[in-house]
Protein backbone atom coordinates (compact mmCIF):
# COMPACT_ATOMS: atom_id res chain seq x y z
CA UNK A 1 0.00 0.00 0.00
CA UNK A 2 1.69 3.33 -0.86
CA UNK A 3 2.48 5.68 1.73
CA UNK A 4 0.38 8.62 2.10
CA UNK A 5 2.68 10.78 4.30
CA UNK A 6 3.16 14.53 2.69
CA UNK A 7 6.79 14.88 1.12
CA UNK A 8 7.24 10.89 0.49
CA UNK A 9 7.34 12.20 -3.49
CA UNK A 10 9.80 14.50 -2.59
CA UNK A 11 12.56 13.02 -0.56
CA UNK A 12 12.09 10.28 -3.50
CA UNK A 13 13.05 12.51 -6.37
CA UNK A 14 15.73 14.67 -4.23
CA UNK A 15 17.30 10.91 -3.42
CA UNK A 16 16.93 9.96 -7.37
CA UNK A 17 18.84 13.12 -8.06
CA UNK A 18 21.62 12.61 -5.73
CA UNK A 19 21.89 9.00 -7.04
CA UNK A 20 22.12 10.48 -10.72
CA UNK A 21 26.14 11.51 -11.54
CA UNK A 22 24.40 14.83 -12.37
CA UNK A 23 24.96 18.61 -9.74
CA UNK A 24 22.22 21.06 -10.49
CA UNK A 25 24.16 23.06 -12.54
CA UNK A 26 24.63 20.52 -14.84
CA UNK A 27 21.09 19.55 -14.62
CA UNK A 28 20.71 23.38 -16.11
CA UNK A 29 23.13 23.18 -18.77
CA UNK A 30 21.31 19.96 -19.74
CA UNK A 31 17.88 21.69 -20.22
CA UNK A 32 19.74 24.55 -22.45
CA UNK A 33 21.48 21.94 -24.42
CA UNK A 34 18.34 22.02 -27.43
CA UNK A 35 18.03 25.60 -27.39
CA UNK A 36 22.18 26.16 -27.65
CA UNK A 37 22.61 23.32 -30.39
CA UNK A 38 19.66 25.33 -32.42
CA UNK A 39 21.36 28.55 -32.07
CA UNK A 40 24.61 27.05 -32.92
CA UNK A 41 23.02 25.09 -35.95
CA UNK A 42 20.78 28.62 -37.39
CA UNK A 43 23.80 31.39 -36.23
CA UNK A 44 26.96 30.23 -35.48
CA UNK A 45 27.67 27.75 -37.79
CA UNK A 46 27.34 30.11 -40.47
CA UNK A 47 29.62 33.20 -39.15
CA UNK A 48 31.70 29.99 -38.70
CA UNK A 49 31.65 28.78 -42.56
CA UNK A 50 31.86 32.50 -43.27
CA UNK A 51 34.69 33.01 -41.79
CA UNK A 52 36.42 29.99 -43.87
CA UNK A 53 35.48 31.43 -46.92
CA UNK A 54 37.10 34.56 -46.00
CA UNK A 55 40.38 32.97 -45.51
CA UNK A 56 40.40 31.36 -49.45
CA UNK A 57 40.45 33.15 -52.56
CA UNK A 58 36.82 31.92 -53.42
CA UNK A 59 35.71 33.55 -56.80
CA UNK A 60 32.57 32.02 -57.24
CA UNK A 61 29.55 30.77 -55.13
CA UNK A 62 30.64 26.83 -55.47
CA UNK A 63 34.27 27.67 -55.51
CA UNK A 64 34.40 26.37 -51.69
CA UNK A 65 31.93 23.67 -52.15
CA UNK A 66 33.01 21.95 -55.64
CA UNK A 67 36.83 22.12 -54.29
CA UNK A 68 37.81 25.26 -56.92
CA UNK A 69 38.88 27.51 -53.50
CA UNK A 70 42.23 27.22 -51.96
CA UNK A 71 43.21 28.75 -48.30
CA UNK A 72 44.98 31.87 -48.47
CA UNK A 73 44.96 32.95 -44.77
CA UNK A 74 44.69 36.40 -43.97
CA UNK A 75 45.58 37.98 -47.39
CA UNK A 76 41.56 39.42 -47.57
CA UNK A 77 42.04 40.66 -44.87
CA UNK A 78 44.97 42.10 -45.47
CA UNK A 79 43.92 43.71 -49.09
CA UNK A 80 41.14 45.37 -46.91
CA UNK A 81 43.53 47.15 -45.13
CA UNK A 82 44.92 48.72 -48.02
CA UNK A 83 41.73 49.27 -49.74
CA UNK A 84 40.33 52.56 -50.14
CA UNK A 85 37.07 51.90 -50.43
CA UNK A 86 36.52 49.97 -47.87
CA UNK A 87 37.69 53.04 -45.48
CA UNK A 88 35.04 55.14 -47.08
CA UNK A 89 32.60 52.55 -46.53
CA UNK A 90 33.77 52.02 -42.77
CA UNK A 91 33.49 55.65 -42.52
CA UNK A 92 30.36 56.11 -44.59
CA UNK A 93 28.35 53.19 -42.02
CA UNK A 94 29.33 54.84 -39.09
CA UNK A 95 28.54 58.35 -39.68
CA UNK A 96 25.28 56.91 -41.30
CA UNK A 97 24.34 55.28 -37.98
CA UNK A 98 25.48 57.83 -35.59
CA UNK A 99 23.61 60.87 -37.02
CA UNK A 100 20.68 58.65 -37.57
CA UNK A 101 20.63 57.45 -33.92
CA UNK A 102 20.57 60.65 -32.77
CA UNK A 103 17.74 62.08 -34.99
CA UNK A 104 15.99 58.78 -33.96
CA UNK A 105 16.47 59.09 -30.18
CA UNK A 106 15.44 62.99 -30.32
CA UNK A 107 12.38 62.54 -32.41
CA UNK A 108 11.22 59.57 -30.14
CA UNK A 109 11.74 60.88 -27.04
CA UNK A 110 9.66 63.72 -28.47
CA UNK A 111 6.77 61.57 -29.45
CA UNK A 112 6.70 59.62 -26.72
CA UNK A 113 6.67 62.59 -24.23
CA UNK A 114 3.96 64.15 -26.15
CA UNK A 115 1.61 61.09 -26.67
CA UNK A 116 1.74 60.19 -22.52
CA UNK A 117 1.34 64.44 -21.87
CA UNK A 118 -2.20 64.24 -19.82
CA UNK A 119 -3.44 67.46 -21.82
CA UNK A 120 -3.17 65.46 -24.98
CA UNK A 121 -6.25 64.44 -26.40
CA UNK A 122 -6.85 61.19 -28.71
CA UNK A 123 -3.50 59.70 -27.17
CA UNK A 124 -5.07 56.45 -27.88
CA UNK A 125 -5.49 57.02 -31.72
CA UNK A 126 -2.31 59.34 -32.42
CA UNK A 127 -0.30 55.83 -30.49
CA UNK A 128 -1.83 53.27 -32.96
CA UNK A 129 -1.20 56.34 -35.61
CA UNK A 130 2.74 56.21 -35.24
CA UNK A 131 2.81 52.43 -35.54
CA UNK A 132 1.74 52.51 -39.13
CA UNK A 133 4.89 52.46 -40.40
CA UNK A 134 5.58 49.24 -38.88
CA UNK A 135 2.53 47.69 -40.63
CA UNK A 136 4.21 48.24 -43.75
CA UNK A 137 7.01 46.10 -46.11
CA UNK A 138 10.09 47.55 -45.50
CA UNK A 139 10.85 47.68 -49.86
CA UNK A 140 7.41 49.25 -50.53
CA UNK A 141 8.03 51.96 -47.88
CA UNK A 142 11.72 52.07 -48.67
CA UNK A 143 10.53 52.12 -52.92
CA UNK A 144 7.67 55.15 -51.65
CA UNK A 145 10.91 57.08 -50.17
CA UNK A 146 12.95 57.06 -53.25
CA UNK A 147 10.18 58.41 -54.99
CA UNK A 148 9.51 60.92 -52.92
CA UNK A 149 13.37 61.93 -53.03
CA UNK A 150 13.16 61.53 -57.06
CA UNK A 151 15.69 63.84 -58.80
CA UNK A 152 13.15 64.75 -60.96
CA UNK A 153 11.38 67.95 -60.90
CA UNK A 154 8.23 66.25 -60.64
CA UNK A 155 9.53 64.76 -57.37
CA UNK A 156 7.53 65.25 -54.01
CA UNK A 157 10.68 67.26 -52.46
CA UNK A 158 11.61 69.14 -55.71
CA UNK A 159 7.89 69.99 -56.03
CA UNK A 160 7.41 71.40 -52.68
CA UNK A 161 10.82 73.31 -53.43
CA UNK A 162 9.91 74.45 -56.47
CA UNK A 163 6.64 76.05 -54.91
CA UNK A 164 8.77 77.68 -52.39
CA UNK A 165 10.78 79.36 -55.13
CA UNK A 166 7.45 80.72 -56.30
CA UNK A 167 6.33 81.82 -53.48
CA UNK A 168 9.74 83.44 -52.28
CA UNK A 169 9.71 85.05 -55.33
CA UNK A 170 6.21 86.71 -55.60
CA UNK A 171 7.33 88.27 -52.58
CA UNK A 172 10.47 89.61 -54.30
CA UNK A 173 13.19 87.85 -51.66
CA UNK A 174 16.89 87.74 -52.35
CA UNK A 175 17.88 85.28 -54.57
CA UNK A 176 20.04 83.79 -51.85
CA UNK A 177 17.17 82.26 -50.04
CA UNK A 178 15.84 80.79 -53.70
CA UNK A 179 16.57 76.92 -53.75
CA UNK A 180 17.96 75.54 -57.16
CA UNK A 181 15.10 72.96 -58.27
CA UNK A 182 15.39 70.51 -59.24
CA UNK A 183 17.75 69.10 -56.41
CA UNK A 184 19.86 66.07 -57.27
CA UNK A 185 18.99 64.23 -54.28
CA UNK A 186 19.98 60.75 -55.26
CA UNK A 187 22.95 62.14 -57.55
CA UNK A 188 24.83 64.02 -54.94
CA UNK A 189 26.80 62.81 -52.12
CA UNK A 190 25.26 64.07 -49.05
CA UNK A 191 22.01 64.72 -50.73
CA UNK A 192 21.65 60.76 -50.74
CA UNK A 193 23.53 61.11 -47.71
CA UNK A 194 20.53 63.15 -46.51
CA UNK A 195 17.96 60.84 -48.06
CA UNK A 196 19.27 57.72 -46.33
CA UNK A 197 19.15 59.30 -42.92
CA UNK A 198 15.21 60.29 -43.12
CA UNK A 199 14.12 56.94 -45.11
CA UNK A 200 15.59 54.76 -41.90
CA UNK A 201 14.34 57.29 -39.42
CA UNK A 202 10.95 56.52 -40.51
CA UNK A 203 11.63 53.10 -40.54
CA UNK A 204 12.52 52.76 -37.01
CA UNK A 205 11.26 55.80 -35.21
CA UNK A 206 8.16 53.97 -34.04
CA UNK A 207 10.08 50.84 -32.50
CA UNK A 208 11.57 53.11 -30.70
CA UNK A 209 8.50 55.08 -29.49
CA UNK A 210 6.57 52.43 -28.68
CA UNK A 211 9.38 51.38 -25.97
CA UNK A 212 10.03 55.04 -24.56
CA UNK A 213 5.72 55.54 -23.94
CA UNK A 214 6.09 51.94 -22.15
CA UNK A 215 8.64 53.43 -20.14
CA UNK A 216 6.85 56.47 -19.50
CA UNK A 217 4.07 54.92 -18.18
CA UNK A 218 5.95 53.04 -15.75
CA UNK A 219 7.38 56.91 -14.29
CA UNK A 220 5.37 57.11 -10.69
CA UNK A 221 2.99 60.27 -11.07
CA UNK A 222 4.24 60.98 -7.08
CA UNK A 223 8.01 61.79 -8.17
CA UNK A 224 6.43 64.33 -10.93
CA UNK A 225 3.91 65.77 -8.24
CA UNK A 226 6.66 65.81 -5.20
CA UNK A 227 9.04 67.71 -7.80
CA UNK A 228 6.32 70.33 -8.61
CA UNK A 229 5.79 70.64 -5.04
CA UNK A 230 9.84 71.31 -4.89
CA UNK A 231 9.30 74.13 -7.43
CA UNK A 232 10.73 72.41 -10.13
CA UNK A 233 9.72 73.52 -13.72
CA UNK A 234 8.87 71.01 -16.81
CA UNK A 235 12.55 71.19 -18.41
CA UNK A 236 13.62 70.17 -14.48
CA UNK A 237 11.50 67.67 -14.11
CA UNK A 238 12.44 65.81 -17.52
CA UNK A 239 15.97 66.30 -16.62
CA UNK A 240 15.70 64.99 -12.78
CA UNK A 241 12.84 62.50 -12.79
CA UNK A 242 11.88 61.75 -16.23
CA UNK A 243 15.23 60.70 -18.16
CA UNK A 244 16.67 58.71 -15.30
CA UNK A 245 13.59 57.06 -15.61
CA UNK A 246 13.38 55.94 -19.30
CA UNK A 247 17.44 56.12 -19.41
CA UNK A 248 17.49 52.18 -19.66
CA UNK A 249 15.10 51.79 -21.87
CA UNK A 250 16.36 54.64 -24.18
CA UNK A 251 19.63 53.15 -24.26
CA UNK A 252 18.00 49.32 -24.78
CA UNK A 253 16.43 50.14 -28.39
CA UNK A 254 19.06 52.64 -29.32
CA UNK A 255 21.02 49.96 -29.03
CA UNK A 256 19.01 47.75 -30.73
CA UNK A 257 18.60 49.98 -33.67
CA UNK A 258 22.24 51.15 -34.08
CA UNK A 259 23.00 47.51 -34.71
CA UNK A 260 20.18 47.62 -37.73
CA UNK A 261 21.25 50.85 -39.11
CA UNK A 262 24.86 49.05 -39.46
CA UNK A 263 23.62 46.24 -41.22
CA UNK A 264 21.18 48.48 -43.28
CA UNK A 265 21.27 46.89 -47.14
CA UNK A 266 17.91 48.00 -48.51
CA UNK A 267 18.14 51.86 -48.34
CA UNK A 268 21.07 52.27 -50.17
CA UNK A 269 20.75 49.83 -52.72
CA UNK A 270 17.04 50.83 -53.89
CA UNK A 271 17.86 54.16 -54.31
CA UNK A 272 20.64 54.45 -55.91
CA UNK A 273 23.21 51.38 -55.11
CA UNK A 274 25.93 53.29 -52.87
CA UNK A 275 26.37 56.24 -55.24
CA UNK A 276 27.10 58.40 -56.69
CA UNK A 277 30.70 56.60 -57.45
CA UNK A 278 29.82 54.29 -54.03
CA UNK A 279 30.81 57.11 -52.20
CA UNK A 280 27.53 56.31 -50.43
CA UNK A 281 28.14 52.41 -50.40
CA UNK A 282 27.78 51.45 -46.63
CA UNK A 283 29.71 48.52 -45.31
CA UNK A 284 26.88 45.54 -46.73
CA UNK A 285 26.69 46.94 -49.58
CA UNK A 286 30.04 46.70 -50.37
CA UNK A 287 30.53 43.18 -49.36
CA UNK A 288 27.66 42.51 -51.34
CA UNK A 289 29.08 44.27 -54.73
CA UNK A 290 32.52 42.73 -54.21
CA UNK A 291 30.66 39.20 -54.73
CA UNK A 292 27.46 39.19 -57.06
CA UNK A 293 29.14 42.05 -59.03
CA UNK A 294 33.07 41.31 -59.35
CA UNK A 295 32.82 37.79 -57.67
CA UNK A 296 35.09 37.82 -54.99
CA UNK A 297 33.18 36.21 -52.65
CA UNK A 298 36.55 35.51 -50.30
CA UNK A 299 37.11 39.15 -50.04
CA UNK A 300 33.53 39.84 -49.51
CA UNK A 301 33.30 37.42 -46.91
CA UNK A 302 36.09 38.99 -45.18
CA UNK A 303 34.13 42.21 -45.33
CA UNK A 304 31.13 40.76 -43.88
CA UNK A 305 33.17 38.81 -40.78
CA UNK A 306 34.98 42.59 -40.26
CA UNK A 307 31.12 43.58 -40.39
CA UNK A 308 29.80 41.08 -37.61
CA UNK A 309 32.94 42.20 -35.71
CA UNK A 310 32.30 45.33 -35.31
CA UNK A 311 28.74 45.04 -34.63
CA UNK A 312 29.41 42.50 -31.39
CA UNK A 313 32.32 44.35 -30.26
CA UNK A 314 29.84 47.96 -30.13
CA UNK A 315 26.61 46.01 -28.82
CA UNK A 316 29.39 43.71 -26.32
CA UNK A 317 30.65 47.84 -25.08
CA UNK A 318 27.11 49.67 -25.09
CA UNK A 319 25.53 46.43 -22.86
CA UNK A 320 28.77 46.28 -20.49
CA UNK A 321 28.71 50.40 -20.19
CA UNK A 322 25.92 51.20 -20.68
CA UNK A 323 24.49 49.48 -17.36
CA UNK A 324 22.49 46.74 -18.87
CA UNK A 325 24.12 44.37 -17.42
CA UNK A 326 23.80 45.16 -14.17
CA UNK A 327 22.83 42.42 -11.98
CA UNK A 328 23.73 39.83 -15.01
CA UNK A 329 25.48 36.62 -13.45
CA UNK A 330 25.59 38.22 -9.45
CA UNK A 331 24.52 35.08 -7.06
Amino acid sequence: MASSQPGTGVSALARLRSALPFSSRDWGLLLVAPGVLLFSSFMLYPIFYLFYISLTDATFAGSVIGGGAELIGLANYVQLIGDSQFWTSMTTTWLFVAVSLVIKVILAVGIALLLNHVRVAGKRYMRAAVIVPLGFPGIFTITVWRGMFSDARFGVFNTILGRYNDVMSSLSAPQALLFDVPVGFLSGRWEAFFAYVTTEVWLAYPFMVIIIVSALQDVPKSLHEAAMVDGAGALQRFRTVTLPAIKGPVLFASILTAATSFQQFLIPWVFNQGGPSRQNELIIVYGYREAITFNQFGLSAAILIVGIGFVGLFMYVAVRYGGLAEGVGDE
